[in-house]
């Protein structure tokens, strides 16, 4: 389908945000403007960028079926709404300046959603470094196994939707609001978490996304924070959503989130780390793995002194 033959309410809306990310934005439209599926809009948002992102996105000044919107930085669940908020597709496929897709991403999620029910289908990553070179590394976490269907009590335990690869029906979008604006990093998990209660999920079993990481400036490098916005995340969806999620899964997910922080803590802080070991075991002493991640930090320490 040519520009010239496009819908005038395109069936997809590719929402692309960018801060500071203009060596990287020729990479994320290009591999949009190659789908194998071309009845879409792309929305570029500039949250305030310094860099050369202006100049970049000058160059696609007379590209039909683009919108540049340049704005004040109000950080990323801003920038994506602002994007949403422009939107008109039916789908809206969100994706991060520094990623890429693969050409056929597009067609095949969007054969997925053969039922109203169906809320987000995603895909899985493969990733690359800040120079665009291939990198062997795959998520391996206990809970980071892609799930269909209803997956609260999953999703709960882990985000294990790669943010750039989800394709959203735009009903969930007008549901539940968008991205939250008060959180500073965890948007997509709490999104995703929300439009759970209602929707099913699916996913594509291949790596349709191309997942940048490594790079110096890279937000999910901030563990503290992501930390905290976790904790708040958690809670809230817990008060709000309650028949949602069973006890026993809420006290996993407790102890799993310990789990991870004593093992970040491990390297940094030998006491805080037994502190969020100790914690785990409490909120579920059914696993032997709190106590084995205590004995190797203390073990390490020992090593190291």
């Amino acid at each position: 389908m040519s520009d010239n033959e496009k819908s005038a309410s395109p069936h997809v809306s590719v929402v692309i945000t960018c801060y500071n990310y203009g060596r990287y934005l020729t990479g994320a439209l290009e591999s949009v403007f190659a789908q194998t599926f071309t009845d879409f809009e792309v929305i570029v948002v500039d949250d305030g960028s310094t860099d050369d992102t202006p100049a970049i996105m000058a160059k696609y000044a007379e590209r039909p079926y683009l919108l540049y919107i340049r704005q004040d930085n109000g950080g990323q669940a801003k920038a994506k709404n602002t994007g949403f908020r422009n939107a008109r597709g039916k789908y809206i496929g969100f994706l991060d300046a520094d990623d890429l897709w693969e050409k056929d991403k597009l067609e095949k999620q969007l054969k997925l959603f053969s039922s109203d029910s169906i809320g987000v289908v995603y895909t899985r990553p493969r990733y690359i470094d800040g120079d665009g070179r291939d990198l062997d590394f795959k998520l391996t976490g206990e809970y980071l196994k892609p799930q269909r269907g209803r997956v609260t009590n999953f999703l709960f335990m882990d985000n294990f939707i790669p943010f750039s690869s989800a394709l959203v029906r735009r009903d969930c979008l007008e549901r539940f609001g968008a991205f939250d604006e008060t959180l500073k990093m965890g948007i997509d998990w709490d999104l995703w978490l929300r439009i759970s209660t209602v929707y099913q999920f699916d996913f594509v079993d291949e790596p349709l996304l191309i997942y940048r990481m490594g790079h110096a400036d890279q937000m999910s490098k901030n563990a503290e924070e992501r930390q905290r916005s976790s904790d708040k995340i958690m809670r809230r969806f817990e008060k709000r959503f309650p028949e949602y999620i069973s006890h026993g899964v809420l006290r996993r997910a407790l102890s799993y989130t310990s789990m991870n922080r004593g093992y970040y803590h491990s390297s940094r802080s030998l006491r805080t780390a037994l502190r969020f070991y100790w914690r785990a075991f409490v909120q579920w002493p059914f696993s032997v793995k709190p106590m084995v991640g205590a004995l190797r930090a203390i073990g390490k320490r020992a090593l190291d002194s």
